[in-house]
């Protein structure tokens, strides 16, 4: 019986704690009040930046609450954080299509604006923004900043990226410049990834596969490349890298992979010496080679 009691009162405890929580728990205000709250400059940054983000749609829902928005964004003397919060806002508003299409011209300008601002962070998402839009005011400016490092936005591997979401014939010779003389090897690496659709680039590929001394990600960049625009060039340069008794392992896997894949069956099945050489390489010490090696002899051995 006591028992009983303890749990009944226990009970009530409980209930009552949270009713007494649901009271304190205020209640979700609106769009507008949290859009004056955000643009009220006399409020904490993290009180501001919270409001821009639990409200999105009002910032869109005048014109003056666009430009309020878009004055707070622009301005450096604003905290980064609130200039980040109306950045995220904005963005999110602008997924509903329709209800953000005639705010659409004054945010993209203001976009524009911003891949100029001191600071990298919101200079960085902005032209994410544009670059992802393929927007033709921000992939020109990438492109001088490849050309002459003075005027880079960012660095040269980032700038391909961004560059990379619509690639143009112009960005092509600039990324072979890249290709050859790299400020530093990731730009190598992207550079080579722009250029991957690109079959005017295909000797460089060649040249780069067949270079020992070259990083081994980089032969296998390229490897890929040429077997995407010249895969009949790349079938024969495969061919080379699978008789060198020389070659790294993972190089010659690579090839056998590729081969596997997309060789000309009549072609490779008659061509006994590359045959031979397979047959050896499945049955040698290299576990890197050995199982493609088996899977190449699977599809073309007799």
């Amino acid at each position: 019986m006591t028992t009983k009691r303890k749990s009944s009162k226990k009970a009530s405890g409980k209930k009552a704690a949270t009713k007494k929580a649901a009271k304190k728990t205020p209640a979700k205000r609106s769009a507008k009040a949290a859009f004056a709250v955000a643009t009220n400059q006399k409020k904490p940054a993290l009180e501001r930046a919270r409001a821009f983000v639990e409200a999105p749609l009002a910032v869109c829902e005048s014109d003056e609450n666009l430009q309020a928005s878009l004055n707070v964004l622009r301005d450096p003397k604003q905290p980064i954080k609130v200039r980040l919060a109306v950045l995220q806002s904005l963005q999110a508003a602008s997924f509903s299509v329709i209800e953000f299409e005639s705010c659409r011209e004054d945010y993209f300008a203001t976009l524009r604006e911003l891949i100029d601002d001191p600071n990298d962070e919101l200079r960085q998402r902005a032209l994410g923004i544009l670059a992802r839009e393929k927007d033709g005011y921000v992939q020109k400016r990438l492109l001088e900043g490849l050309e002459d490092p003075d005027k880079a936005l960012v660095s040269p591997e980032k700038a391909l990226q961004l560059l990379s979401y619509d690639v143009h014939a112009e960005a092509y010779p600039v990324a072979r410049a890249i290709v050859n003389k790299p400020p530093n090897p990731e730009a190598k690496r992207e550079a080579l990834r722009l250029l991957s659709a690109d079959a005017s680039s295909a000797p460089v590929f060649e040249k780069l596969l067949r270079d020992k001394n070259e990083e081994r990600d980089i032969r296998q960049l390229s490897a890929a490349a040429l077997q995407a625009v010249r895969p009949e060039k790349f079938a024969q340069q495969a061919r080379e890298l699978l008789l060198d008794k020389n070659e790294y392992d993972d190089i010659q896997a690579t090839a056998l992979t590729a081969l596997t894949q997309f060789g000309d069956e009549k072609k490779v099945a008659q061509d006994e010496m590359l045959m031979k050489r397979v047959d050896q390489l499945g049955k040698g010490k290299s576990a890197k080679v050995k199982k493609p090696a088996r899977q190449f002899m699977i599809r073309y051995g007799k």
